[in-house]
Formats: C-alpha cells, sequence, structure tokens
C-alpha cells in the first residue's frame, strides 16, 4: 500500500508491506514494515503480531521525506528516501538495515543535467522495478520528470523520452508544484509504465520509457478550455489492482476514475463519494488524494476525501 499526498506542504509518504520472506538484519523478524515521511523527517515502524511496535525516528530530523520505498528483491531489503535538507537541498539516501545506518552521498546523487535549465525541487515516488530487473528503481520528481537508477537506487539518470515530450512545454503546476507523483509499473510487461503529473495527466509508456502517450480519455476537465482536453487534468493519485492488470484507479481534482484497459479510457466512479456542492450544471467532484486499491477486492478502494480545493481537511 502506498499513500501519497500530491499537494501542499505538509504532504508525505506512508508506506507500508508485508515482508514475503526472511530478514536478516540483526532483529527479530517483523511482519510488517510501515514508513512514514514528514515534513520534519521519517519514522519506521517495525511490528510482528503480539508484539507493542517498534518504532525509529525521526530519520533525517528537520528535513522535508516525501518519498520513501523499501526495495525487497537483495537478499538484505534496502529503504530508499527522498530528503530535501535545508541546508544541502534535495538527494536520495537509503539504508540496509532498516534505518539503523544511511548512507548519505556528500554530492548530488539525483540532478537535472546542465542542458535542461531545469533544478530538482523535491523527489515525489521511489518506485524499484520487477525481478526482471534488479538494481532498477525509479524517481518522480519536481519539477515533473521521470529518473531512472540502475545500481539499486545509489544515482540516477534523466528518462529522456519524458523530458523532451512535445506536451512538456505546456505542462501547468498544480497547487503543490508541477510534479511526478505517481509510478506504476507492469507486473507482467517490464516495458509498461503508467506516471502521473499535477497538473499534466496520465502518462503511458510501451517501450520502457522511450516513448510515451497522453492517456487521460474521459477525464473531465471543467476548469480547462474544452471539457476533455487531451492532457492537463490535475490528477492527484493512481492505483493499479495486482490481480486485475487492467484496472487502474485515480483521484482527480475534479473526481474518481476508473480504467478497465490499462488506461485507455477513464469512466467517472465518484458520484457516490461526499463533494462540494457541484456548479450548476456541473456534476459533482469529490476531492481528496491518495487512492488505495484493497489488497484483494478489485471492486473495492479507499479513498480520503476533503472539504474542497480550498479547505483541504478530511
Amino acid at each position: 500500500m502506498q499513500c501519497r499526498s500530491s499537494r501542499g506542504s505538509s504532504a508525505g509518504a506512508l508506506w507500508a508491506t508485508r515482508l514475503g520472506r526472511p530478514v536478516s538484519l540483526g532483529i527479530v523478524e517483523p511482519d510488517a514494515i510501515v514508513l512514514v515521511g514528514t515534513t520534519k523527517g521519517a519514522f519506521i515502524v517495525r511490528h510482528r503480531d503480539g508484539d507493542a511496535p517498534d518504532v525509529s525516528g525521526p530519520h533525517f530530523p528537520g528535513s522535508e521525506i516525501y518519498a520513501l520505498t523499501l526495495d525487497q528483491r537483495a537478499p538484505t531489503p534496502r529503504v530508499i528516501a527522498g530528503v530535501v535538507s535545508n541546508h544541502w537541498g534535495p538527494g536520495i539516501a537509503w539504508s540496509d538495515d532498516l534505518g539503523g545506518t544511511w548512507h548519505d552521498p556528500p554530492e548530488a546523487n539525483i540532478a537535472f543535467p546542465e542542458d535542461t535549465g531545469a533544478a530538482l525541487a523535491r523527489v515525489w515516488q521511489l518506485e524499484p522495478a520487477g525481478a526482471d530487473e534488479p538494481g532498477v528503481v525509479y524517481a518522480g520528481v519536481e519539477p515533473a520528470a521521470l529518473f531512472r537508477s540502475s545500481d539499486g537506487g545509489t544515482s540516477y539518470e534523466l528518462v529522456r523520452g519524458l523530458w523532451n515530450h512535445p506536451h512538456r512545454p505546456e505542462w501547468q503546476p498544480g497547487g503543490g508544484g508541477l510534479c511526478l507523483h505517481t509510478i506504476l509499473r507492469d507486473d507482467v510487461d517490464s516495458a509498461a509504465m503508467w506516471i502521473a503529473i499535477s497538473a499534466a495527466g496520465v502518462y503511458r509508456t510501451t517501450d520502457g520509457g522511450e516513448t510515451w502517450e497522453a492517456s487521460n480519455r474521459g477525464i473531465k476537465a471543467p476548469f480547462m478550455p474544452g471539457p476533455e482536453p487531451e492532457h492537463g487534468q490535475c490528477v492527484h493519485k493512481m492505483a493499479r489492482h495486482a490481480d486485475r492488470p487492467d484496472r487502474l484507479m485515480l483521484q482527480h481534482h475534479w473526481g474518481i476514475y476508473r480504467s478497465d484497459d490499462r488506461g485507455g479510457s477513464w469512466t467517472s466512479v465518484g458520484e457516490a463519494i461526499p463533494a462540494d456542492p457541484p456548479p450548476v450544471g456541473s456534476e459533482p467532484r469529490p476531492f481528496g488524494f491518495p487512492i488505495v486499491q484493497h489488497p484483494h477486492d478489485p471492486d473495492t478502494v479507499y479513498v480520503f476525501p476533503l472539504g474542497s480545493d480550498m479547505q483541504r481537511w478530511t
């Protein structure tokens, strides 16, 4: 389960997993690990059934932690964190002993090449690739771009295929910045991937990131010229069900949508969720950020509706 907000300075990361195999870290093997990122540091919660949770942290006290992930593909699980230090700026650190010690490189291990003219603001998403790509980790950042690591998350290169997309000069930031906050992999086809950007919408690749196409058909955006633009929708977060690979869900600035054809088209499904009073002639618009698929039931998702786009509390 991953829950991340895509807006606002109070956003952070929540990442939880049940470990699927033995862990040898000199500690009692936990049944579950929860990674919590805040704007003042990170916390790691280890829990074993019948015991009280063991909480460590804050790690990187005083720093923004918008992205956390646990890479379980190697014999020793690796925690990877996107850190924004008030002194050193943004970077990515990692730990191979569940936060006991951290590797925090003295020089930036993720940065835009000089020819882009861009400067990294923060890392919004970290996503390990599948078992068939050991060592590959993806990072979604602000301003909206995708980076790829081939050494377990220690160094990163810009994915030029997305950066050079002809739509990119037209992308506009949402209220929390122009951020690539979602990376969804295809567990069957390692060359396929979906990303979501506030406020540019959904894009997908089928060739490992060489080329990308907008994937927003059916997502309405009354706040933009034209009711269903090709791109520019303010998607907040996406989810995908592991047992039904064609199904995607997303929380949008103006509602909740489902796709049953791998993002080829989207249908509104948020009408029963608490929503803003709609403008005359408009549909309700349930407003929120995270969306999480039920781990077993592909027809159930969890959302956290907020009061409105101007009243961002539950």
